[in-house]
Order: structure tokens, then sequence, then C-alpha cells
């Protein structure tokens, strides 16, 4: 497959908030075209597919131990924010699917060979294995297999902060790291169990190993997302566009 009939899979939360700041409405769908635009042009694809969050996905379920992303801010979102989600919706043909977050949307129609993924998210960025761009940086992040199956680990080792995702106490990045430097990727599932049983019991560290590596871990495939949904996705339409119709001028870019 050619590069420019490559999909760019475009993981739609963060662009709401980036352009939620804006002073009026107009200027913030302004700056939602153009950040669409500059990530095709950039990607080189000829399509794209673009995917959103509404509502509570099915970790909230999940989460047992503490409540998923308990810690963030329950502000009272801008009316502006609702109104660019439907631009998203309604102009860019952006879908969304109930219990399921656009992390997962984008990681589940993923194909190496034949799509781009494009987020600001680490964890979307780095469970998934190739070439992927971050919007957020304007840079793209090469991962290979291993690559990824260590970050997961690791992650499944320290928890995550923003998302209120609790791990083993006290282990950050380097000590992650350390444990799993000369551990094969094939072992780590089963090292990364015995510390949790070590730091908190078998029964205890089983249940929390299970819990902490279900929040961590993306969903990566339709059998993942029927088995913790219930849910048969259908497959991929991804949107043609032009990709000569967007030859920004550089004063457009971000």
């Amino acid at each position: 497959m050619k590069r420019e009939d490559k999909i760019a899979l475009i993981d739609g939360d963060s662009l709401i908030y980036y352009e939620m700041k804006k002073h009026t409405l107009e200027e913030a769908l302004a700056g939602i075209d153009v950040r669409i635009k500059n990530m095709i042009n950039i990607t080189g694809c000829n399509y794209y597919a673009g995917f959103l969050t509404k509502g509570k996905c099915f970790r909230y379920n999940v989460a047992t131990t503490k409540p998923y992303k308990y810690n963030r801010k329950r502000d009272e979102l801008p009316i502006i924010f609702y109104s660019i989600k439907e631009y998203l919706i309604q102009k860019w043909k952006f879908i969304f699917v109930p219990e399921l977050e656009a992390d997962d949307l984008v990681s589940v129609y993923h194909d190496p060979m034949k799509t781009i993924i494009c987020s600001p998210d680490k964890d979307v960025l780095y469970q998934n294995k190739v070439n992927n761009y971050n919007y957020a940086k304007g840079e793209f992040v090469a991962v290979d297999e291993n690559e990824a199956t260590m970050f997961l680990w690791k992650q499944v080792l320290m928890g995550d902060s923003t998302d209120g995702i609790q791990g083993i106490p006290k282990v950050g990045p380097k000590t992650a790291e350390g444990w799993l430097e000369d551990i094969r990727p094939s072992d780590m599932p089963a090292f990364v169990l015995n510390k949790y049983i070590e730091k908190f019991g078998n029964s205890e560290g089983i249940h929390r190993f299970t819990e902490t590596f279900k929040l961590i871990y993306i969903l990566k495939s339709k059998e993942d997302v029927l088995r913790e949904t219930g849910i048969e996705l259908p497959d991929l339409e991804p949107h043609y566009i032009e990709l000569e119709a967007f030859n920004l001028n550089q004063e457009e870019l971000w």
C-alpha cells in the first residue's frame, strides 16, 4: 500500500481541549480544521477516521480499589466543548462507541501496514507499534514490538497518576525500568504479577494486578472489545480526502 493510501486514525478527544479555550466558537472551529488538515498533510494519508469518547467507559466498572480517574477535576465544561464535539461529528464524521474511549478505538482499528495513529496520548503512542504521530508535539514516534511490551508492563507496575490508576506503591519509572531491563518480553506478565503478590499477598496481589492491567491496557482488537463490553464493532469505514486540497500556508500551521 502506498503511503498516500494509508489511513490516519485520529484520537479526537484532545483536539477539543486544545481549542475550547479560544475566545469564540468560530476561532475554535477554524482551529479544529487547521489541526486536522495539518495532521493529514504531515502523515501523507488520503483517508482518515476520527474517534471520540462519549460517556463513561467500561473501565469505570473495572476500578474497585479507587474510582477510575477519581483525581480528575469535575468542573463543568464550557458550552463550547459540546459545540466542538458536535462539529467533529457533523462535519468531520468522527464517531464514538458507548463504553469505549477514543484511545481504544484508534488502537483496535490500527493496522501497522495500513494506518497511522494520530494522538498526543503517551499510552496510545507507546502501546501501539510502528510509526505513530504525536500531534501535540508535531513529531512521529517509532515503537517496535518489544518497546510496546516494555511500556505496557512498566505502566502496570507504576500505575498512571493521570488517570488515578494505582500501581505498586513507590514504584516509579526508574525502578520499573530497572526491574524489567533483563526480563524477556514473554516473561514480563508473570514477573509483574509476582511483584504484586510480593507486595500485597496472593489474593490481594492477584486482584490488584488484574485490575491495574485492565485499566492500563488499551484494547487492541475486536475480540478485546467483545470480551470487555459485549459490543461487536463493525469494520472500519474511513473517509477519503484529496491530499492536494490540503496544501496549507505555513502561517496556518500550528
